[in-house]
């Protein structure tokens, strides 16, 4: 209880312990504090697995209890946390996402320290890392040119009170389903820094966050200002049922500023843009849903349209619709093993328009996906080992067009723009993906680790070309820690 009244850290999301909270939500045995928005904060997580045991329903109550105990914070006031890893990190590819490869493999050292200092409603972290492994990853927007180059993987100050939360700084984030980046705001790039807040009480609650893009400069030498904002308001509905509606937006202008009325979380960035005052900018209007079906079955999706053509439907010139959607399932297979599976669409000019100033990216990486024009269909297992280790094995088949976010668009109502299809530019590539991963920690030994065989057909969208590669990566640190009070 005395937790309850002060400010709590957010769980990383690439804590190795997380697999397993969601592995326990999808198994029905713990009721998800936030759905649909990661990161979760450590005090909410230790509520819902508090719940859990007091409902007597669990059927894994030794992973809870781990994870318990794993997240316990110290109930003073003014408390400090201190964590240190080192270990290192080899991988086949650079890039973090398996689906779409690249960049050279190696084996690279990995070193961080995480600070975190709690003054009642008041917490900060710093987490420094030095993590070679960037300078191989074709979406890491810093210098490549350095042997030895640092990040900040979190960064924040977060002030929390009962019916308001507050945060500055950097952390990843995703908004939708858990295995999958989400449609308009996902953790697929790096973190940047922003402003957001988080008001309301448990069945409804209205987030916003603003940061500013990176700039960009043309040929000509002029200097584009880029601006980013999201909301979102979702409503606990019933038992079963939670409904959100959010808005993102990209501005983007040589003299542009961040206009005050497209920071107004309790507006319609709709009604500010295209149906009131009328101005240039990229918006998305989406909409998340999460619905239990029975005992332990969740169904969740996220729908995200970017433009819809209403008023010419056909014809040659009818320029195509640009949208995203996710639907997934989870639910349990047997006593402890958990089942999802997922299906997700984003149509072949999803995320970008005409000012590719105003496309749904940062240093050409997406800020929610950075990959459009393909579909992806994924089914997994998850299924502990012990209380420490999760397994997860995975199938998954990848469709992937030709359209990329860094390609210009046609424009509208010329014939290009009618050719052009709203799904699957040119050679498809088919990716089949069958892999395995392992995550957990124990003692000191923190271990995350992914591999897989995948099959490409029509690899790099080239007409009959085939390849057959392994896709993996590998992160084990050792890690000592310490807390206190002040």
């Amino acid at each position: 209880m005395p937790l309850a009244a002060q400010a709590s850290p957010y769980i990383p999301r690439d804590d190795a312990r997380l697999a397993a909270f969601e592995h326990l939500i999808a198994l029905g045995d713990v009721e998800d504090p936030s759905p649909m928005v990661r990161p979760i904060r450590r005090v909410d997580a230790m509520k819902a697995l508090d719940s859990a045991l007091a409902r007597g329903e669990a059927r894994d109550t030794g992973l809870i209890n781990q994870l318990r105990t794993a997240w316990a914070e110290d109930s003073a006031q003014a408390r400090w946390e201190v964590e240190g890893k080192a270990g290192g990190q080899g991988y086949t590819e650079g890039r973090r996402d398996p689906l779409h490869p690249g960049g050279p493999g190696r084996v690279r050292p990995y070193v961080e320290v995480r600070l975190q200092g709690t003054f009642a409603n008041l917490v900060l972290v710093s987490r420094p890392a030095i993590e070679p492994r960037v300078t191989d990853d074709p979406d890491w927007p810093g210098r490549k040119d350095l042997k030895v180059t640092g990040r900040h993987a979190e960064g924040y100050l977060s002030a929390q009170f009962k019916y308001a939360r507050f945060f500055y700084g950097q952390m990843d984030q995703n908004w939708g389903p858990v295995a999958v980046p989400g449609i308009g705001l996902s953790d697929y790039g790096y973190p940047r820094p922003a402003f957001g807040f988080e008001v309301g009480a448990g069945r409804i609650r209205l987030a916003a966050q603003a940061s500013t893009l990176a700039d960009q400069t043309d040929t000509a030498g002029v200097v584009t200002h880029r601006y980013f904002f999201a909301h979102r308001l979702g409503a606990r509905l019933s038992r079963r049922f939670d409904l959100a509606l959010w808005e993102t937006v990209v501005l983007a202008g040589p003299d542009r500023s961040f206009d005050g009325r497209y920071r107004n979380p309790v507006t319609l960035l709709l009604l500010a843009n295209q149906y009131g005052l009328g101005d240039q900018g990229n918006l998305i209007l989406g909409f998340d849903f999460q619905w239990r079906l029975g005992q332990r079955t969740n169904l969740q999706g996220q729908v995200g349209i970017d433009d819809f053509q209403y008023k010419k439907r056909s014809g040659p010139t009818r320029y195509p619709d640009r949208y995203a959607f996710t639907l997934q399932a989870t639910g349990p297979l047997r006593d402890r093993v958990a089942w999802r599976a997922l299906y997700t669409q984003a149509s072949s000019l999803a995320f970008r328009t005409f000012r590719a100033a105003e496309s749904f990216t940062d240093q050409g990486v997406g800020l929610g996906r950075s990959f459009a024009d393909n579909d992806q269909v994924t089914l997994s297992l998850t299924a502990p080992v012990t209380s420490r280790w999760l397994i997860n094995p995975e199938l998954t088949l990848l469709r992937q067009g030709e359209g990329r976010l860094d390609q210009p668009v046609p424009a509208s109502g010329t014939t290009v723009a009618g050719d052009t299809p709203e799904l699957f530019i040119g050679t498809v590539e088919r990716t089949w993906r069958a892999a395995i991963g392992v995550s957990g920690r124990q003692g000191p030994l923190v271990l995350q680790a992914n591999g897989g065989i995948h099959y490409v057909d029509n690899a790099g969208n080239l007409s009959g070309r085939h390849r057959t590669r392994f896709v993996g990566r590998i992160q084990a640190t050792l890690a000592l820690g310490r807390q206190g009070r002040f």
